[in-house]
C-alpha cells in the first residue's frame, strides 16, 4: 500500500471497535477462501461489506505532527464520512471536520495520554491497557481510525468485550500513539490479538513486531498459548511469520538433544499449529510415522539467523517493565492445552 506522510506546519491543526469477520480459512497457511467456499450467509455478507466499502472518501488524517494519507474506507458518522481530510486528536482520539475546530481542541485537551492504565514502561516506550468498558468512545474512535488502515475488518459498536493495548513514544509533550492491538477478554479459540495496526509513520521502525511479542508476553503470564485471529493482511502476515521464525531459531540455537512441537509451544505460547506451519516454511521440520520431528543442525540455525527476514527485532519487551497479571484466577491451561495432555 502507499503512503506519505507530510510534517504539518505549527499553523495547521493537527478514534467502535474492529473485529474479524469469521470465515473458513486454512489455519496452517493463513489461505483466505473464496466466495465460493464459504456458506451462503458469510457469502453474502462478504459481498456486502466489499460492496459498501469500495469508496474511500476521506483522503487523509491530521493526527499530531504529520498528515498521513488514507488507505481505506471507515464508517465514521455520516456528516464526517465524506470528508476529504479529518482532523484527530492524537491523546483524546476525538474526531473533527475543521482546522480552526482542531486548533481550538488541542489548546484546550487536558488529556495527554490513552485512556487506561500505563502496564509497560521502558526509556520512551509505554504501553497503556484499556478497558472497552470504562471507556468506550475512546475505544470506538480507536477502531475508526485504526479502519482507515486496515482491509476486511467489521466495525461493532459492541465492544466491550475487549480490551486494547496502546503503544506510544513518550516526550515531554505526552505519549503520542504509533500503534495498538486489541483483544478479546475470554477467546474460546485461543486469540491473543484480534486486530493490530502500526501507524503508517511509525512502521519499519520495529513497532509491529513489538506488538505481536507484547501479545505472547501476556498470553505467556496468563498461562496461555495465543494465536492472532485469521486472516492476517498480507503486511500481518509477513510480520508474524518474522517473529515466529525468530523467537524459534533464537529458542532452537540454545537447546541441546531432541525437543517437542509441544514443549515448544510452552515455551512461547506459540500454538502448535503457528510453529508447524512457521518450522515448515523454514524446511527443518519432517513429518515421519505420524509425527512432526525437528530436524535441524545448529549450522542451519545460524545460517537462518543470518537472514534480514529473522534476525532480532528491533525492540523487544523488556520483561521488568510489564506491570501486568490476569485478572480472576490464574495458570489454568487453556482448552487446547487440556486436549494434549
Amino acid at each position: 500500500k502507499q503512503w506519505y506522510q507530510r510534517r504539518v506546519r505549527e499553523e495547521q491543526p493537527e478514534r467502535k471497535l474492529t473485529r474479524n469477520q469469521k470465515r473458513k480459512h486454512d489455519e496452517i497457511n493463513h489461505v483466505q477462501t473464496s466466495y465460493a467456499e464459504m456458506d451462503p450467509t458469510t457469502a453474502a455478507l462478504e459481498r456486502e461489506h466489499e460492496d459498501f466499502t469500495k469508496i474511500k472518501y476521506c483522503d487523509s488524517i491530521v493526527f499530531g505532527n504529520y498528515e498521513i494519507d488514507t488507505w481505506y474506507y471507515s464508517p465514521y458518522p455520516e456528516e464526517y464520512e465524506k470528508c476529504k481530510r479529518l482532523y484527530i486528536c492524537e491523546f483524546c482520539l476525538r474526531y473533527m471536520k475543521y482546522a480552526r475546530t482542531y486548533i481550538n481542541h488541542k489548546a484546550k485537551c487536558e488529556q495527554k495520554m490513552p485512556a487506561g492504565k500505563e502496564i509497560y514502561r521502558h526509556k520512551t516506550i509505554a504501553v497503556y491497557e484499556v478497558d472497552a468498558k470504562e471507556h468506550k468512545i475512546y475505544c470506538q474512535n480507536l477502531c475508526l481510525l485504526a479502519k482507515l488502515f486496515l482491509d476486511h475488518k467489521t466495525l461493532y459498536f459492541d465492544i466491550e468485550p475487549f480490551m486494547m493495548y496502546v503503544l506510544c513514544e513518550v516526550d515531554k509533550d505526552g505519549a503520542h500513539m504509533v500503534g495498538y492491538f486489541s483483544k478479546e477478554r475470554v477467546s474460546p479459540d485461543n486469540h491473543n490479538v484480534a486486530c493490530i495496526l502500526t501507524l503508517p509513520p511509525y512502521q519499519r521502525k520495529g513497532y509491529g513486531k513489538f506488538l505481536i511479542q507484547f501479545s505472547y508476553e501476556l498470553s505467556k503470564r496468563d498461562c496461555q498459548v495465543g494465536t492472532p485471529e485469521k486472516p492476517l493482511s498480507d503486511l500481518g502476515k509477513l510480520s508474524y511469520r518474522s517473529y515466529w521464525s525468530w523467537i524459534l531459531l533464537d529458542l532452537l540455537k540454545d537447546l541441546h538433544g531432541t525437543v517437542s512441537i509441544k514443549e515448544l509451544s510452552n515455551r512461547t505460547s506459540i500454538t502448535e499449529d503457528d510453529i508447524i506451519s512457521t518450522l515448515q516454511m523454514l524446511n527443518i521440520v519432517k513429518y515421519w510415522k505420524g509425527q512432526h520431528i525437528i530436524c535441524v543442525t545448529p549450522k542451519q540455525v545460524e545460517e537462518h539467523l543470518k537472514s534480514e527476514n529473522y534476525r532480532k527485532p528491533l525492540l523487544t519487551v523488556q520483561q521488568d517493565a510489564l506491570k501486568w497479571a490476569q485478572k480472576g484466577k490464574r495458570g489454568r491451561p487453556s482448552k487446547k492445552q487440556k486436549s494434549n495432555d
